[in-house]
């Protein structure tokens, strides 16, 4: 299997309670600045009677990470929640956490942890996903050939099939591992006496979860 190109998280939520204040972790998978902002949009819209809406995040696009404060003394907040996403290694994600203020001062040491350990828990819940790339073929065959061939196709280690469709002869898209191209190629030729019809698309990248 090939290596991970990147790793990125799901979404997630968790919360909890230090010294009366509530914070609120919520992580989101994105995949550019614009749906990072409009997530950050939408919990701080949702979280509007907090007192901080402290947000981190980090993209492939252009190599992108941002955060924010949101009040909190400076380096207290958005940068530990930012040193979380960085140190675990994701990347094509966003975590807002919010703070309820329960009345009791945590000093800048506390609220570093506080942020720390609520962006963890939001990472935590929502999972680390190693991301892996997969070839897309778009493969033709005769009706005969297709019942003969399907279990071949759907032994290969991660493969996906796609939807297919019957017409004058049966066309199904499928995913795999790079490297299982040319055997698959091979055998599907070899099964049907050369008459598959198989076509790179492409390649794309397919979400697998850390045990």
């Amino acid at each position: 299997m090939s290596d991970p190109v990147y790793a990125t998280s799901g979404d997630g939520r968790a919360e909890f309670v230090e010294k009366k204040s509530r914070f609120i972790g919520t992580m989101k998978h994105v995949e550019s600045e614009v749906e990072a902002k409009a997530f950050v949009a939408e919990i701080s819209a949702k979280h509007r009677d907090a007192t901080h809406n402290v947000y981190a995040y980090v993209l492939r696009e252009q190599n992108i990470m941002r955060f924010s404060d949101d009040g909190e003394p400076q380096g207290t907040a958005g940068r530990p929640a930012l040193e979380v996403l960085t140190r675990s290694g994701v990347t094509d994600c966003a975590v807002v956490v919010t703070r309820y203020f329960g009345g009791t001062l945590l000093g800048a040491n506390g609220l570093v942890r506080a942020y720390a350990a609520s962006a963890a828990q939001a990472l935590g819940a929502a999972g680390i996903y190693d991301m892996l790339p997969r070839a897309q073929l778009l493969c033709a065959f005769t009706y005969a050939d297709w019942a003969r061939v399907e279990p071949v196709i759907r032994k290969y280690d991660g493969v996906q099939v796609g939807e297919v469709e019957y017409a004058a002869d049966v066309t199904v898209p499928v995913e795999l591992c790079p490297e299982d191209i040319d055997d698959l190629k091979g055998t599907l030729m070899e099964r049907t006496a050369g008459r598959a019809i198989v076509e790179y698309v492409g390649e794309n990248l397919c979400a697998v979860k850390r045990n």
